[in-house]
């Protein structure tokens, strides 16, 4: 298997987390989503010795459309939980890295209602203070609809609302631009990615594996996603080389 990691111009991997937090002993399922505080940190350590920049999607966006070249990684983290502020961010803070959280914007300062029952456990999500702070502290974020629902089936009427109208429930939240958006599931198809060019996004990522091609389509990107079993070496491999890519 090649290992050697490909050359920053040809892919840019734009990582997918969820929870920076230890699992739950009582978590049946979905214990992948969880990545511990300090397997990020050895995360962000390696791609910082092997002289990669962890970049918000909004800072990466000049890498995406081909405008610039170097080492970077993207970092994202879905659904906008407490835990990303706690744990997450000072981590990105000390490697002078940022990141795009995206948020559920109906489920501000609530839980993880979509999947909870599921899950067998509540997941706090950030506050509207709380995501103030993330974004005063250098970070960035994106809209993640405001119900967390397979868009592909909404009807027009109800699309229209998720997406457009998360965007606007964060700007005013913020009081910053929200550029960046990302598919619940990953569920997305023409319409969908229409809607979301139609409502003002600069970019949008999904769950299809892969590194990011620069110049590729903005409204459709890949991700690698980063889970709680993955060793430093695994996450390398991932993140750094033709492994995903190969999957996609």
């Amino acid at each position: 298997m090649d290992t050697t990691p490909a050359q920053p111009a040809n892919r840019l991997p734009i990582l997918m987390y969820h929870n920076i937090a230890r699992a739950p002993r009582n978590l049946s399922v979905y214990r992948s989503l969880y990545v511990s505080p300090d397997a990020f940190s050895r995360q962000l350590w390696l791609l910082h010795r092997l002289g990669y920049t962890g970049l918000s999607m909004s800072a990466a966006m000049p890498y995406l459309r081909g405008e610039r070249e170097g080492r970077v990684a993207v970092i994202t983290l879905d659904d906008g939980y407490a835990d990303n502020l706690e744990s997450a961010l000072p981590l990105l803070q000390k490697f002078g890295f940022t990141a795009t959280v995206y948020a559920v914007s109906g489920n501000i300062g609530r839980f993880n209602t979509w999947d909870a029952q599921k899950l067998g456990i509540r997941k706090r999500l950030m506050t509207a203070a709380e995501l103030r702070q993330w974004s005063d502290g250098g970070m960035e974020i994106g809209a993640h609809t405001r119900s967390h629902p397979r868009l592909t089936g909404c009807d027009d009427l109800a699309l229209h609302d998720e997406i457009r109208g998360s965007k606007a429930e964060l700007e005013d939240l913020v009081g910053t631009p929200v550029t960046q958006f990302c598919y619940p599931y990953g569920a997305l198809d023409d319409r969908v990615v229409t809607a979301t060019r139609a409502a003002g996004y600069a970019a949008a990522t999904s769950t299809r594996r892969g590194r990011a091609v620069p110049g590729t389509d903005l409204w459709r990107l890949p991700r690698v996603q980063i889970a709680r079993h993955h060793l430093l070496p695994q996450f390398a491999m991932r993140a750094l080389t033709g492994y995903e890519d190969r999957r996609a």
